[in-house]
């Protein structure tokens, strides 16, 4: 993992803006830093992804977090249970998100949401027309497009953290001391 004065200038500022953020630098990013064009590639591609769109990011944020549940990635599960956090998810949303999310507290929208990522998770073919119409029914296609595109992305992320056998990101200061 490289630290802030171990990397180019244009990393740096990822650095910058990935502290003020969040209040730490992930360590996936300081991991992919070895590799600069992959992080900012990275670091564009999910901030697109997870900022607030056609789906609010700590909606998508805590699909992030089933998708790591499921993948069985402590590293993600907390790096996205924390960012749903800082996005405005409820401690009573990230906690069902982890468990039983059909008796959290979720819109039927939702909760419909959290299915279609599980589905996704076992197989893409599980969304099938019939599921995929409930999903029409609901939400619009730009909705439909950040839910799955959120949903795809975190089978490849919990798995590329985990395999690089990344250790978990301490929890920034201010959270740690419980002032967030």
């Amino acid at each position: 993992m490289l630290e802030r004065d171990q990397i180019s200038p244009e990393l740096a500022a990822l650095y910058d803006v990935l502290l003020a953020q969040r209040g730490v630098v992930p360590n996936m990013f300081k991991t992919v830093a070895n590799h600069p064009n992959l992080a900012l590639t990275f670091a564009a591609f999910l901030k697109s992804l997870l900022s607030d769109g056609a789906l609010p990011g700590w909606y998508k944020e805590l699909i992030a977090a089933r998708m790591s549940v499921l993948l069985g990635s402590a590293y993600a599960v907390a790096a996205h249970s924390l960012s749903a956090r800082q996005k405005g998810a409820s401690e009573q949303q990230i906690a069902a998100m982890k468990s039983d999310f059909e008796r959290g507290p979720f819109t039927e929208a939702e909760k419909l949401g959290l299915r279609c990522a599980d589905r996704l998770h076992h197989s893409a073919n599980q969304i099938d027309d019939d599921f995929y119409a409930k999903l029409q029914s609901v939400y619009n296609d730009q909705q439909i497009i950040e839910l799955i595109a959120t949903a795809s992305a975190f089978q490849f992320f919990p798995r590329f953290v985990d395999a690089l056998r990344i250790p978990l990101t301490p929890l920034p200061e201010k959270i740690s001391a419980g002032q967030v």
